[in-house]
């Protein structure tokens, strides 16, 4: 890297004491003070610390933080990466974590969907990664056909190389005026948020269609790309041949070669993030032999998946933020166990708790269920929509220490998932 200016290393190093004194103080991680700190001595340190590094930008609605923690595994193989491991997903996390390893060539950092314009400017960043828009923090974020609407007018005439989920129409949408795209099919279980064309508006038709590889012969049965398939039925908008395929337990590359993920995150999502991290890499010029045993290293990420124990009891944590998040923490859940649920409604939160009427909880019948949180009285009243049978406990430890010994599955929201992890030291 460029030596940075004066005032630019004497910003870094003011955000690296406080970021320090928070660790100490037990107030946080410092990931966000630091950088707070660094941005008010030198308002364009970002942009500093972005010169000569290649930067790859994740940002989705859903996986982010994985994602990006799959990608920095697989570019560890090249060289030290810079990351904003922990998912401080704005520009002053982002300038902690350069800061933090200020002489790595490579940087991948988790950026917020709202804030990806502004950084994508700001660190003129050569790959992003783009996975999936749906609802969420609708007080905050707003409408995501806005925010994919963004995404099309960052990307215009930037020299980028992006690589997008073809699967959804809006993140196609928003990643097809990019000046190089490489399109991956990486699945869209949760398609409630885009029935609509985002170009013309007419409505969308999903259609079974065979996925071939380049000069292969097809099975004769639908793969997950063909499922996935869809088209506007009043424009030529339409979902673009893939050249990645997540298909099951493995990925397809470009040249027809299957891999097996054998990954030890858990989960369809996690392999759909998976497929995201190898095409990424290959675009670093990194082949999948190579960066696939990467991958296969990583076994938790920020306290996801992770399992905690306390008096013989233990406790596998799942994050879910929003309707698509809970559909696929729900495809992880073991049915034999019995599932705590935990939600909050603070500000990273978002304040409204109305997304709860989009999620179906009816997959959760049939297993002990016990509800706590700030907001626990609105997810009961859902659960008592669905005729789910639950119980209502104060809080998450009585909800613990109400469970038998043995194992037990977590499902919360995301200041509800960090208070927990307080709770036991914030395992990683």
């Amino acid at each position: 890297m460029t030596q940075l200016p004066l005032r630019a290393q004497l910003a870094t190093a003011l955000g690296r004491t406080a970021a320090t004194l928070s660790r100490v103080t037990g107030r946080g991680d410092g990931s966000v003070i630091g950088g707070r700190v660094s941005l008010v001595l030198e308002p364009d340190l970002l942009r500093k610390l972005a010169h000569d590094r290649k930067l790859v930008l994740v940002s989705a609605t859903n996986g982010k933080t994985t994602t990006t923690r799959l990608i920095t595994s697989a570019l560890s193989e090249l060289g030290d990466v810079a990351t904003n491991a922990f998912g401080a997903n704005m520009p002053a996390g982002h300038v902690s974590a350069l800061s933090s390893a200020k002489h790595a060539p490579y940087g991948v950092l988790e950026v917020d969907e709202k804030y990806l314009p502004e950084v994508i400017d700001t660190t003129g960043a050569g790959v992003i990664c783009l996975m999936n828009l749906s609802r969420d923090q609708m007080d905050r974020a707003g409408e995501i056909w806005l925010l994919a609407q963004k995404w099309r007018r960052a990307l215009a005439g930037k020299n980028t190389h992006v690589i997008a989920n073809a699967d959804d129409p809006l993140v196609t949408w928003g990643a097809s005026t990019a000046a190089s795209v490489t399109w991956v099919s990486a699945g869209q279980p949760w398609k409630e948020d885009s029935w609509c064309c985002p170009e013309c508006g007419g409505p969308l038709d999903r259609k079974g269609m065979e996925y071939v590889p380049p000069g292969g012969v097809g099975t004769g049965a639908p793969s997950v790309a063909g499922e996935n398939d869809w088209a506007c039925r009043e424009c030529t908008f339409r979902r673009p041949e893939p050249s990645w395929v997540l298909d099951d337990d493995a990925v397809v590359d470009p040249r027809g070669r299957r891999w097996v993920l054998d990954i030890q995150l858990p989960g369809r999502a996690n392999r759909a993030n998976a497929a995201i991290a190898l095409a990424t890499a290959e675009a670093f010029g990194l082949p999948v032999e190579r960066a696939l045993p990467r991958l296969r290293e990583v076994r938790s990420v920020a306290g996801r998946y992770t399992t905690v124990e306390r008096d013989g009891r233990h406790a596998r944590l799942l994050l879910a933020k929003n309707p698509a998040g809970w559909l696929e923490a729900f495809d992880v859940l073991d049915p034999s166990l019995p599932v705590i649920l935990s939600v909050n409604a603070q500000g990273p939160d978002g304040r409204d708790t109305s997304w709860l009427w989009d999620v179906d909880y009816r997959v959760l019948r049939g297993r002990p269920v016990l509800v706590t949180g700030e907001r626990r009285l609105d997810l009961a009243l859902r659960l008592d929509v669905a005729d789910v049978p639950f119980q209502l406990v104060g809080s998450f430890e009585q909800a613990l220490g109400a469970q038998p010994p043995g194992k037990v599955d977590v499902i919360a929201n995301y200041t509800a998932f960090q208070q927990i992890r307080s709770e036991f030291g914030r395992a990683v």
